[in-house]
């Protein structure tokens, strides 16, 4: 496994080892003790399964406040995916700022995403199946959004007319969520 260090602290970008020959592949999608020693401690205790049926869907930016914060740990499994990060954590030198990443099949790459961020992600193909595992349950009460289409945040989306769910559709811009901002201990 490769470990590849984000711009933004504590994000990584994992690179399984991928065995294929002419039937296929296998790769170890996870595995404790090996991400362990690549510094990912967290107990995962559920995995998600996302499906978008169309290029151009965005989910996203999704938070939870800081006791119901979450880790991820995000793998496409079908499709492929330009996913971004947002900064969220007050105390960082990267507060506010975002990074993007190509998740898809065939590069099989996993992305861990440390609680203090927000989270989204633009299909770039139809039928995109993603996976992620993450460390604490979801809270609906704690859960938070910011405007995928934020002027401040200038995020360079692979798409002009994203297809988006009412929810994510009315999230506010960062300056109007910043109260919502506990994450210094992440840091």
């Amino acid at each position: 496994m490769k470990v590849i260090k984000g711009r933004l602290p504590g994000l990584l970008l994992i690179e399984p080892k991928v065995y294929e020959d002419t039937r296929g592949f296998f790769l170890e999608s996870y595995n404790e003790d090996t991400f362990k020693k690549a510094g990912i401690e967290e107990k995962f205790i559920q995995d998600n399964h996302s499906l978008s049926l169309q290029a151009g869907v965005i989910r996203g930016l999704h938070y939870q406040l800081a006791g119901n914060a979450q880790t991820k740990l995000v793998r496409v499994i079908t499709g492929a995916i330009y996913d971004v990060v947002v900064d969220l954590r007050k105390g960082s030198p990267t507060f506010g700022e975002w990074e993007s990443f190509i998740l898809s099949e065939d590069n099989k790459r996993q992305l861990y995403v440390p609680k203090g961020f927000a989270h989204g992600f633009c299909t770039i193909t139809a039928n995109v199946h993603i996976i992620y595992k993450v460390d604490n349950w979801y809270s609906k009460q704690n859960e938070r959004g910011l405007a995928w289409n934020d002027n401040k945040l200038s995020i360079s989306w692979p798409t002009c007319n994203p297809i988006l769910s009412d929810k994510d559709k009315n999230h506010p811009e960062l300056e109007y969520a910043e109260n919502d901002f506990q994450w210094e201990e992440a840091l």
